[in-house]
């Protein structure tokens, strides 16, 4: 019995759709986690809009009834990464990197923006929550930046490729800015003596919105190559056109 084609392989469509799927719950995560929150909220005994409407931050949320789903979806994108191959032994490592420092945001909790005062294990664990969370957008956006744009030796760079790298780049330069506006809020902040602008739960959303873009592209939700049948199609109607020509 002769092997399917690589478009055709049960085990390679499903690493794709499961690209696909990360792409899709980092692209969505922030959403989610608002409206179940004032959904959750209108619902509740209250039947109030929950106060504030939006958190400061998206780890914010593990403190409302949306923390098993904000813990959930960390745990379900770090296990991917972790398990992400590449083509080489540094893209193993940068893998296993991201997925190590997603699972550290996830379970270690950020300070309670709603408590009065804070434990030294509560610090601690916001300290080391901020460090894991900065290391893994870095990684990130790394990843998309250098790893993403790579091209195997002996495959044809393609004009979809090279339209792909062009979005991994520009999705790895919106996690920078989002991660460098993120470390400048939350350094004002604490500074000052204050809590962090709201602005961070919008930073934090858009650099989860190029990971999630990234990751759709990557997965082929988005400038996936022709099939090949199609640019064989293409080339012999050109060379027919090219032989009618006098």
């Amino acid at each position: 019995m002769s092997a399917r084609p690589t478009s055709r392989n049960p085990a390679v469509l499903s690493y794709y759709s499961m690209r696909r799927a990360v792409g899709l719950i980092a692209l969505t995560l922030p959403f989610a986690l608002a409206s179940g929150d004032i959904l959750s909220s209108l619902l509740g005994p209250a039947h109030a809009l929950p106060h504030p409407l939006l958190e400061r931050s998206i780890s914010d949320y593990y403190y409302t009834s949306m923390r098993d789903y904000l813990v959930g979806s960390l745990c379900a994108i770090a296990a991917f990464l972790a398990c992400s191959r590449g083509y080489d032994l540094h893209d193993e490592i940068i893998g296993y990197l991201a997925g190590l420092f997603t699972f550290g945001v996830a379970f270690f909790p950020s300070f309670d923006p709603h408590s009065a005062r804070y434990s030294p294990l509560d610090i601690r664990f916001g300290f080391i929550h901020t460090a894991f969370a900065a290391l893994m957008f870095l990684v990130l956006a790394y990843s998309c930046i250098f790893l993403f744009r790579r091209s195997a030796p002996d495959r044809l760079l393609t004009r979809r490729k090279r339209h792909r790298n062009r979005v991994y780049g520009i999705c790895g330069l919106v996690i920078v800015v989002g991660l460098v506006l993120m470390v400048w809020l939350t350094l004002g902040a604490s500074l000052d003596h204050r809590p962090p602008s709201p602005a961070l739960f919008w930073c934090e959303s858009f650099a989860l919105a190029a990971f999630g873009v990234a990751w759709l592209t990557k997965g082929k939700g988005i400038l996936r190559d022709q099939p090949p049948h199609h640019a064989q199609e293409h080339i012999q109607h050109l060379l027919r056109n090219r032989s009618k020509t006098p």
